[in-house]
Order: C-alpha cells, then structure tokens, then sequence
C-alpha cells in the first residue's frame, strides 16, 4: 500500500477503504448547495469541539460564498440546540431535583 494511503486504510483496508468512499460520496455535490452543506459541518465541528476541522470548515464556507454572519448564526443555532439539548438531557431528574420552588 502506498506511504499516502490514509492510516485508517492501510490498519483496516476494508472498513477503512468503505469510510473513504462515504466521505468522498458525503463530499460530492448533492441536493444540497456547497454554502448548505460546509455551513452544517462548520455548526458540526464546532459540537464535535474539532477545532482543526471548524478552521477548515469555516474556510470552505467562506470559499462557497458563505457570510461571516451566516457562519456566525449557524455557531449559534448549534448552540442553541446544544442548551436545549443539556436541558432537555435528564428533564425528569431535573424538575425533580431541582423544580420546586425555594
């Protein structure tokens, strides 16, 4: 196997080589516009907290035309979802614990 081969591929050529073919299909334009798809992976990294992938990520989007406001509300709405999310994570146990009044 070639020295350029992705590490995944050369330890686990068949698993490693089906990833490669998803994320190279992932990568390829579908139904969604190149400015859709980087400004979902720019808000995924960013929960993924990958921040070699976010910095690559924002690039791209600013290449497909992406604003910095529209980067920065695709930020947001993540977040917002993350909190949302936390909250709603163990509600039953929260509203037990911590839902009557003082």
């Amino acid at each position: 196997m070639k020295k350029d081969t992705p590490w995944y591929i050369r330890q686990s050529p068949k698993l490693g080589s089906a990833y490669q073919h998803f994320r190279n299909v992932a990568n390829d334009e579908g139904v969604l516009d190149p400015k859709t798809r980087e400004l979902l992976m720019v808000a995924l990294a960013s929960v993924y907290r990958c921040p070699h992938c976010v910095e690559d990520h924002i690039h791209r989007a600013q290449e497909a035309g992406a604003t910095k406001q529209e980067i920065t509300e695709a930020l947001l709405i993540a977040a917002f979802e993350g909190a949302g999310t936390q909250l709603a994570w163990r509600k039953e146990v929260f509203s037990k614990l911590l839902g009557e009044e003082t």
